[in-house]
């Protein structure tokens, strides 16, 4: 059994805490099933109100494994506003509902450049993209995050943003998005 590192009250895992820092993960389907069927067996997670599974985009062999592993799994969709990655996730929300899959909502990711000089919304990568997923596909618009240096500042430190600066505008988006994911996950317990 593996012993999952903690930090800040989090048990995690990752492929990359078990191989060097520069060696690259060359692993076809089977190989990555099976690293996912381990991690869900193998490590010792103890007694989890949550399991959060970061999975890569696309209908592929992981979110197959999971969607098999654990049937009472919810998804949450995450995507950016642009229209290539919105046909990516048409697909994924098509998969996820032909394997019975709760589809919690969507979260549009980098939706906009926020700047701390500034109240002004950039929308680098388009706008409302979200947005119009979830009216098109009839799935709840959980969150929009934005691009932001405090954020990206806090994944360099280490140190999460809602932890860094809990009262920060992102911070609160962050609050919001775990509230929601809550309340649906204790509505089926």
């Amino acid at each position: 059994m593996l012993t999952p590192p903690e930090q800040l009250g989090m048990e995690v895992m990752s492929v990359g805490f078990l191989i060097d820092e520069d060696q690259p993960v060359i692993w076809r389907g089977p190989m990555v099933s099976k690293a996912i069927t381990e991690f869900l067996g193998k490590v010792r997670w103890g007694e989890l109100d949550y399991l959060v599974v970061d999975l890569p985009p696309g209908t592929g062999d992981p979110s197959i494994t999971i969607s098999r592993a654990l049937p009472r799994a919810s998804v949450i969709i995450v995507t950016t506003p642009q229209a290539v990655a919105l046909a990516d996730v048409r697909k994924a929300v098509s998969m996820f509902r032909k394997l019975d899959k709760p589809i919690l909502g969507v979260v549009e990711n980098m939706a906009y450049f926020s700047c701390s000089h500034s109240d002004e919304k950039i929308p680098i990568f388009g706008a409302g993209g979200g947005e119009r997923l979830s009216r098109e596909l009839d799935i709840p618009l959980l969150t929009s995050l934005p691009i932001s240096m405090e954020l990206r500042e806090s994944g360099d430190t280490g140190v999460p943003l809602v932890t860094a600066k809990p009262d920060s505008q992102i911070s609160q988006l962050f609050g919001d998005l775990a509230d929601q994911v809550t309340t649906h996950c204790d509505s089926i317990t």
